[in-house]
């Protein structure tokens, strides 16, 4: 068993090493320009797929690497915080439709505001904000209880599992960790099919930055799989994940993250506010994207210059923040990290997410149109 002492460096560890993942992340989404919904209007607006190849090549990279840590006994997706045997279905769904509105009029992600605000864009501070105290308020605050008392009970079973891997287990009779290969390897086939069927329209960059994506997403799950897990923990004697909001294993997730981050800085000297991964990812995001834009001379200050923009940003970043929080994550924690470990409920999540934010984009071109 361990000390105490050993624990808390082992946990600071934990905390460094997602730290230095994250902000490489930051650096990256910068200089690649990575964006979910910026690969959604690309392709609605102009029929232009680079983005959502590149989208698609981190979230097969990040599958694939998920696998096969699950092979080799690793990690297991039944210890992450997408193993809920009841699915609520309900919630995700309007989770996801939220948050891809919100995303759309708010002119980010959670994780696109970050970096925007890496880059000097005070806009994004205002739609994380206001995302942080919607995510709080949906929560543990007013909308918690709608949330608790009128979505969440409205849920079905997920039969052999909340996995795909566990479906093919089902039907196979193979063991789990082989079906959770072998979908992935499947799942990872069929998306790199779809991104070379045409070699003349590959963007080899937004392949290349995509796959990195994917990397630093399983490094983040071998991290709080791996490295943060304790077998038994000095005091309580039960099992671990160090440094996880939920005290299961968890990688990039900023919704929550975000909410969690504004509510320690205002209430750290109470002295039971504690870091967490989710929150140093945030951090690590954010300067990750300042330093790449300083060093690029890419910073420049932005604000709002009409109050139709602000009201919109506004809007946006409080449905992205109780969005977030129905559907159990944000384009990162669900369309990248839940999709990585095949959760039937991430795949509800991104498909709301994904509606949603045509709907919004539908909404904006109507307007524009009218306008005109």
């Amino acid at each position: 068993m361990i000390s105490l002492e050993q624990l808390q460096l082992q946990t600071d560890g934990v905390l460094g090493l997602t730290f230095l993942l994250a902000t490489l992340a930051g650096a990256l989404f910068h200089r690649s320009h990575f964006c979910t919904m910026g690969a959604i209007s690309d392709w609605f607006l102009m029929g232009n797929t680079h983005r959502a190849k590149q989208w698609a090549v981190a979230v097969a990279v990040a599958v694939l690497g998920f696998g096969l840590l699950s092979w080799h006994g690793a990690i297991s997706p039944l210890n992450t915080i997408y193993a809920n045997p009841q699915l609520s279905w309900l919630s995700l769904l309007l989770g996801g439709f939220l948050f891809g509105v919100g995303m759309v009029i708010g002119s980010g992600c959670a994780s696109k505001s970050l970096v925007r605000l890496g880059g000097g864009n005070l806009k994004s501070l205002v739609v994380l904000m206001a995302m942080g105290i919607s995510a709080l308020a949906t929560l543990r605050g007013l909308t918690a209880v709608w949330r608790v008392n009128v979505l969440d009970p409205v849920s079905i079973g997920t039969g052999p599992g909340p996995f795909v891997g566990q479906w093919l287990a089902s039907v196979t009779e193979w063991g789990t960790p082989v079906s959770i290969f072998v979908a992935a390897c499947g799942v990872f086939a069929a998306v790199m099919f779809w991104v070379f069927k045409d070699r003349e329209s590959v963007p080899w960059p937004e392949v290349i930055s995509g796959a990195a994506i994917g990397v630093l997403v399983v490094g983040l799950w071998w991290v709080s799989g791996v490295m943060g897990f304790v077998s038994e923990h000095p005091e309580t004697l039960e099992s671990v994940f160090l440094a996880t909001s939920s005290g299961r294993m968890e990688s990039m997730s900023l919704t929550a993250p975000v909410a969690y981050g504004w509510d320690a800085l205002m209430y750290f000297s109470d002295g039971s506010k504690k870091l967490s991964l989710g929150m140093v990812s945030a951090l690590g995001l954010f300067l990750g994207a300042w330093a790449h834009a300083f060093w690029q001379g890419q910073f420049r200050w932005e604000g709002f210059q009409q109050t139709e923009d602000l009201v919109l940003h506004l809007l946006g970043g409080a449905l992205m923040g109780m969005g977030g929080v129905l559907a159990m994550g944000c384009t990162i924690g669900q369309g990248l990290s839940g999709l990585s470990t095949l959760s039937l409920g991430s795949f509800l999540a991104v498909f709301g997410i994904v509606v949603g934010a045509v709907a919004a984009l539908s909404w904006q071109l109507r307007r524009a149109e009218a306008s005109l």
